[in-house]
């Protein structure tokens, strides 16, 4: 009677499309990583006993020695309304403050007040204990 099959399945695992996962993954974790990295000027954060992680649309940081950058982008203490109103323009962003923790607080209080001004919510980045 002749009722054999054709068409042979072959048992052995294939592990190309594994090795695509796994590619594709890395690809993602690498990428991801690089979204939730401070500002480049070093920065000593305070800690603090809840630490979330915001989605970081503005970032404006604050060395020791009092340089601003806003977005990694190095700025005078004078430019920093003109650079947040450029990047806040038109939308409700949020703002994320890198400040040293020897900084004093006049200018944690003073950029925090340049972006609530600008209708942006204002938090500031800190490290878990």
């Amino acid at each position: 009677m002749g009722l054999q099959s054709k068409n042979k399945v072959d048992p052995a695992f294939s592990m190309s499309s594994m090795t695509d996962i796994i590619f594709l993954l890395l690809i993602f974790f690498m990428l991801t990583s690089s979204f939730i990295t401070p500002s480049g000027l070093p920065v000593n954060l305070p800690s603090s006993e809840t630490s979330d992680i915001v989605l970081q649309e503005v970032t404006v940081t604050v060395t020791k020695d009092l340089k601003y950058s806003v977005n990694d982008r190095i700025v005078g203490r004078d430019q920093i309304k003109a650079e947040l109103t450029s990047l806040l323009e038109g939308k409700k962003g949020q703002v994320v403050l890198h400040i040293d923790k020897e900084v004093p607080v006049e200018y944690l209080v003073e950029i925090g007040g340049i972006a609530a001004g600008l209708e942006a919510n204002v938090s500031i980045a800190t490290k878990p204990y």
